[in-house]
């Protein structure tokens, strides 16, 4: 339980970098989200899911 709530904390230690350096940056990238058609985002997600899945198996096995 540890590693997913040190887990959490380190995701919203990098959006919180992003927003911060990159405000124009972040509100671009939303305005951008906001336009895309559902399938799309669904299909990011899932892609990014599985990226952070195989990432945090490389690195516990």
């Amino acid at each position: 339980m540890s590693d997913f709530v040190a887990a959490l904390g380190l995701v919203l230690v990098i959006e919180g970098v992003v927003y911060c350096l990159f405000p124009d940056g972040a509100r671009r990238m939303a305005r951008t989200a906001a336009m895309l058609p559902d399938r799309s985002l669904r299909i990011g997600g899932l892609a990014a899911a599985v990226a952070g899945v195989g990432i945090v198996w490389l690195v516990r096995h």
